[in-house]
């Protein structure tokens, strides 16, 4: 009698608490709103390797070192933007002719975010031309791997203007960084690890800006970054986990991991390609 009493009971209790709270994976998707800035993952124990300005010539072999190393990496991509040694014009940066390394990263599981058509200066551009920027990479997208993406990461880091407004409106996480590794201005990975090494491994995940355009961050400070992470007890995560992820209290008081919604780094719904193949 007493163990059907106590039964009942907790019924009773597990069922008022499923009522009242939302499932984690409802709770995660509200965390951020769209159209705020993020600069550092909102969780202990983790980093968030984030690389602009591609794709490019080194995208699959950045894709296959954190593949190695069994880790999950956010490409912040481009639709038109040349490379540092390209000189044939804007074409020669278009997202179609890396075709198959967006394919490759995207069926890694790494997150694929946008990074704009063109990498132009957000904050003085109006909320139309904003808007068409991010609806271009939307359908290149589309076209490459079926997905549209909710996160982005302004070029030069810029949220001015009607940025911010724009974002809201079409749902978009924006995504800034807490470390500068400085690669942009010829920075040395010596010198970029050194600034990993004065933050710390302690408190909330880092979120780097790094450039998959240098060789130099593609192998020296990438390879740096694992091992440091590894000696450090961090976790290695996307940018959507580092900063969507939060402890989940159950009811038998036992913490448990984040729950990893990969829907939640792209946006909801089937989306049809244009056949488009160059830019």
């Amino acid at each position: 009698m007493l163990f059907a009493y106590a039964v009942t009971a907790l019924a009773s209790v597990a069922g008022v608490w499923a009522r009242a709270v939302p499932s984690p994976v409802e709770v995660m998707k509200r965390t951020h709103i769209a159209g705020s800035v993020i600069t550092k993952c909102s969780k202990t124990g983790v980093l968030a390797l984030a690389y602009d300005d591609g794709p490019y010539q080194y995208t699959s072999s950045l894709v296959d070192t954190l593949n190695n190393a069994g880790v999950k990496g956010t490409f912040f991509f481009t639709g038109t933007l040349p490379g540092p040694a390209d000189t044939e014009g804007c074409d020669s940066g278009c997202i179609y002719n890396q075709r198959a390394a967006v394919k490759k990263a995207y069926d890694s599981g790494h997150q694929v975010a946008s990074h704009t058509w063109t990498h132009p200066h957000m904050g003085s551009m109006s909320a139309g031309a904003i808007q068409s920027e991010m609806e271009k990479v939307e359908q290149a997208f589309v076209n490459i791997f079926g997905r549209k993406p909710a996160y982005v990461r302004p070029p030069y880091l810029e949220t001015g203007g009607q940025f911010l407004n724009v974002m809201r409106q079409m749902n978009y996480t924006v995504i800034n960084d807490d470390i500068d590794t400085g690669d942009w201005n010829n920075q040395s990975p010596a010198s970029s690890e050194a600034m990993f090494t004065r933050a710390g491994a302690g408190g909330q995940g880092h979120i780097p800006l790094m450039h998959e355009t240098y060789q130099s961050t593609v192998t020296t400070l990438t390879n740096w970054l694992i091992n440091w992470a590894k000696t450090n007890n961090l976790k290695i995560v996307t940018i959507q986990l580092c900063v969507v992820c939060e402890l989940v209290l159950t009811l038998v008081a036992r913490l448990a991991e984040c729950l990893d919604d990969a829907g939640g780094m792209y946006k909801q719904g089937t989306f049809t390609g244009n056949g488009a193949s160059s830019c």
